[in-house]
């Protein structure tokens, strides 16, 4: 089992460590509500270094993206950032990914997730027939999220580059906490607002930018946040997990991601997406929350009133911020529509849900 380089950090504030995707992660340090609050109404730092990062390089790098990808990259300038999946030849997803554009027409970064690095990366590999230039940086690379309304208030005294006023899905690089070549980007995974911090773990910088957001945010209420509190923020967001709610058999138009599949341009999967948006899809991905008492999980069956199988609870959770249980899940297109009664199988139970819009609000 791999360990980032804030392990030590994670021990000593007292994180409950668990296993995810091949690393030793923090779980939660103070508790899962506790830090889904501060996140919310304040801000925390989550570390993701186990997410991964590739720089693709070349005259051709923004064609195999093109190819490899579902969105158009091609409306991406420098500073800009988007996100897209990975399709497979058979309309499914292989991961969904953020595109970073570094250099116009030249360099790009694509971050993936950790449990997908090496099939994603055998992936593009596999159609890279134009030379393109690439590197796997996920190794070297860390990634601090720090989330929440009063995060980038927080940080601006750590740098000359405006990160108050980055537009959502964009980025500066520069000078960080005395760190050089820092890349802050207007991104994440809680729907709070905050930036995500990428940089490369040498010469101590690890350690140097964590004390430093530390120094400057805990006299401030800011809080170190697990992966039990960012599958909460997400979840209430409506926001897909690769591995639950999407995987090589899911497509994005079935899992809501019509957004992100353009037409406009050839990729995998392409004709197979088209002939899904003119047929319509027998499935869709919903959101829920629970009538009856009782907290969905995934793997629990959906039915209908008389007990039919209709479909597949996907992610749930009683919402911390809500005070309510919630949920995602696959329902035959018919039961997709919104207040649509279904039925969530717990313990031989048929408990009531209702379908409802997201995010969860």
């Amino acid at each position: 089992m791999k360990n980032t380089p804030f392990y030590s950090k994670h021990i000593a504030l007292g994180a409950k460590m668990a296993e995810f995707a091949g690393y030793n992660m923090p779980i939660s340090y103070t508790g899962i509500n506790d830090e889904h609050a501060a996140v919310r109404k304040n801000a925390g730092v989550f570390d993701v270094s186990h997410m991964g990062e590739f720089i693709l390089k070349g005259e051709n790098a923004l064609d195999l993206i093109q190819r490899v990808t579902s969105n158009d990259a091609s409306k991406l300038t420098a500073g800009k950032a988007q996100y897209s999946c990975l399709t497979n030849d058979n309309g499914g997803i292989v991961d969904d990914l953020l595109v970073y554009c570094i250099e116009e027409n030249g360099v790009y970064m694509l971050v993936v997730n950790a449990a997908n690095i090496e099939k994603d990366w055998n992936w593009i590999s596999k159609h890279n027939n134009r030379n393109v230039e690439m590197h796997n940086i996920s190794d070297k690379t860390c990634l601090l999220a720090i989330q929440g309304p009063h995060a980038t208030k927080m940080l601006q005294p750590l740098t000359e580059m405006d990160i108050l006023n980055l537009k959502y899905y964009t980025f500066a690089k520069g000078k960080f906490a005395g760190a050089d070549n820092v890349l802050v980007s207007a991104t994440g995974y809680t729907g709070a607002g905050g930036v995500e911090i990428y940089f490369e773990d040498k010469d101590e910088i690890a350690d140097k930018i964590w004390n430093a957001i530390f120094e400057i945010g805990e006299p401030q209420g800011l809080k170190p946040v697990g992966l039990g509190a960012r599958d909460t923020l997400r979840l209430e967001m409506g926001f897909c997990l690769y591995g639950n709610d999407i995987d090589d058999t899911t497509s994005p138009l079935e899992a809501g991601l019509g957004w992100i599949t353009k037409f406009t341009k050839d990729y995998t999967a392409k004709p197979i997406l088209e002939k899904q948006k003119y047929e319509g899809v027998k499935r869709k991905l919903v959101g829920f929350e629970m009538k009856d008492k009782g907290i969905p999980r995934h793997g629990y069956e959906i039915k209908d009133g008389s007990g039919i199988k209709i479909g597949v609870v996907t992610s749930g959770t009683q919402s911390p911020s809500l005070n309510k249980a919630i949920g995602l899940g696959y329902v035959d297109v018919k039961y997709s529509t919104l207040d649509s009664e279904i039925f969530i199988s717990v313990r031989d139970k048929l408990l009531r849900a209702q379908v409802v819009k997201l995010p969860f609000g």
